[in-house]
């Protein structure tokens, strides 16, 4: 349980990082908002991404592991898609970029913390 708490600490944080410091992530200014988001980001993180890099093993072996940037940007995507364009959007494939970088750091310093 301990690892679920921390994916959805970081998914919280991750989130609301990527709309302080990105342009193009906005949001309807709630913070139920970034909390909801959030939170579906960090329950994807821990249920979804470990069936992901299972499947894509032999891809991530043979990249060297680079193709889990290709997982990471499917979940933000996801969570992007999951929710309406009033609510949470993301604009553009270099905010959702740097919107899975910001929460994979923000994910592994929470780890590191916790």
């Amino acid at each position: 349980m301990n690892g679920l708490i921390v994916k959805v600490i970081s998914g919280i944080v991750g989130i609301g990082a990527s709309i302080y410091f990105l342009p193009g992530v906005s949001y309807d200014g709630e913070i139920k908002t970034i909390l909801l988001v959030g939170v579906t980001t960090g329950l994807l993180l821990f249920f979804v991404r470990p069936i992901l890099s299972l499947i894509t093993l032999p891809i991530r072996l043979i990249t060297l592991n680079l193709f889990s940037i290709v997982i990471m940007l499917f979940l933000v995507w996801l969570v992007d898609a999951l929710f309406p364009s009033y609510m949470f959007n993301i604009i553009g494939i270099n905010n959702l970029f740097f919107s899975a970088i910001i929460i994979w750091g923000t994910e592994k310093l929470t780890s590191s913390i916790l």
